[in-house]
C-alpha cells in the first residue's frame, strides 16, 4: 500500500503513479508498468489460444473486440467524468464560500480525478494490448468511429468526420488535425519490403518538412497500413477517413479521398503501384490512389508519386 499523500513526495514518481497518489485513496493502484503488463499478457493469450488453430481465419476480429471493449470502457469513464465537471462547474459558479458547499466541491473534484485515473488505467492496457497485437499480425487496431488519445505507445487516432468538424468550428481539439495534414493513399498491393522503405522514407521527408503533421487516410491494407504503423511509432496523429461502402457502395473510396482533401492537405503522397513485385509489373496503377492525385492537383494542391530508389 502507498503512503498517504502527505508523506510522500511524488516527484520521483512517474505521471500515472503520481496521479494515483494525489488522490488519497487508502486503497492501493496498480503501477504503469503493472498495467502495460496486464495489457501484453491478455493479449499474449489470446494469440496463443487462437493462432494455429481453427480459430486463427477469425484472430483480427476476436483480438480487435477484446482492445475494442477495452476501448468502450475508456469512452464511458471519459463521459463520466465530463458529467463530474459539468457539475463541478456549476458549484464553482454558484459556490458562496460556506462549509458545505465547499465539501460538495471537493468530493465532485475527486470523483472527476478518481475517474481520469481509471480512464488512463485502461488505455494503458488497451494501448499494451493493441501493441502486442500489431507485432503479431502486422495489423494495426484503431476504433471504427470518435478518438484515440496519443500516449507514449500510440499515435493519436481522429474520425475524419470529427476532424472535419474541428476545422469548420476552429477550436483546438482532440479531433483537430491540426494546420499541416499530409494525406496518403496506396495500393492495396503495395507491401513489399520495398515499398516499406521508400513509404518511410517519404513519410520521414514529410515529418521533417512538417513536425507537427497529422496522416490522413483510409486505413487500406498494403502501403496505408504500412504508413499507419510508421505514424504509431512516431507517434504522428492518423486522421481516418475509411471508406463507408454500406452507404456509397463502389464510390466509397472516391468519397473518402474528398474528406482528406477537405482537410486541405499541405501535401499528398500517392503510391498506386508495388515497387517491389516484378510479377506485377503490369497491372494498372490503383485507381483511388491515381485519383485523390489527380484531384489534389487540380486543386492546386503539392502532390508527390512515392517511386523506386534510382
Amino acid at each position: 500500500m502507498r503512503p498517504h499523500t502527505s508523506f510522500f513526495n511524488t516527484a520521483d514518481l512517474d505521471a500515472f503513479d503520481a496521479r494515483t497518489a494525489a488522490l488519497e485513496d487508502p486503497r492501493p493502484h496498480p503501477t504503469e508498468p503493472q498495467l502495460v503488463q496486464l495489457g501484453r499478457a491478455l493479449m499474449t493469450e489470446v494469440l496463443d489460444v487462437v493462432l494455429g488453430g481453427g480459430l486463427e481465419d477469425h484472430v483480427a476480429v476476436i483480438c480487435e473486440t477484446l482492445i475494442g471493449g477495452l476501448h468502450a470502457g475508456v469512452q464511458r469513464l471519459e463521459r463520466d467524468a465530463d458529467r463530474e465537471r459539468e457539475a463541478l462547474a456549476r458549484l464553482l459558479h454558484d459556490f458562496d464560500g460556506s462549509e458545505v458547499a465547499d465539501v460538495d466541491l471537493q468530493e465532485v473534484k475527486a470523483r472527476a480525478d478518481a475517474l481520469d485515473v481509471a480512464m488512463c488505467a485502461i488505455e494503458h492496457v488497451r494501448d499494451a494490448a493493441a501493441e502486442i497485437y500489431a507485432q503479431a499480425t502486422g495489423e494495426v487496431w484503431s476504433p471504427w468511429r470518435g478518438v484515440v488519445r496519443a500516449s507514449v505507445q500510440s499515435a493519436a487516432q481522429v474520425d475524419a468526420q470529427a476532424a472535419l468538424r474541428a476545422v469548420e468550428q476552429r477550436r483546438r481539439s482532440a479531433a483537430d488535425p491540426g494546420e499541416h495534414v499530409v494525406a496518403f493513399r496506396a495500393s492495396p498491393r503495395s507491401d513489399a519490403p520495398e515499398d516499406a522503405r521508400r513509404i518511410f522514407d517519404a513519410l520521414n521527408w514529410a515529418r521533417a518538412e512538417w513536425p507537427d503533421m497529422s496522416l490522413a487516410l483510409t486505413d487500406a491494407k498494403g502501403g496505408e497500413r504500412l504508413a499507419k504503423r510508421w505514424a504509431q511509432q512516431k507517434g504522428v496523429r492518423v486522421v481516418l477517413a475509411k471508406p463507408d461502402f454500406a452507404r456509397f457502395g463502389r464510390a466509397a473510396p472516391f468519397r473518402a479521398n474528398d474528406q482528406m482533401l477537405a482537410l486541405s492537405p499541405v501535401c499528398v503522397l500517392v503510391l498506386p503501384e508495388s515497387l517491389g513485385r516484378a510479377a506485377e509489373a503490369g497491372a494498372p496503377p490503383f485507381g483511388p490512389a491515381m485519383n485523390l492525385a489527380d484531384e489534389a492537383r487540380r486543386r492546386g494542391m503539392r502532390c508527390v508519386r512515392i517511386t523506386a530508389r534510382t
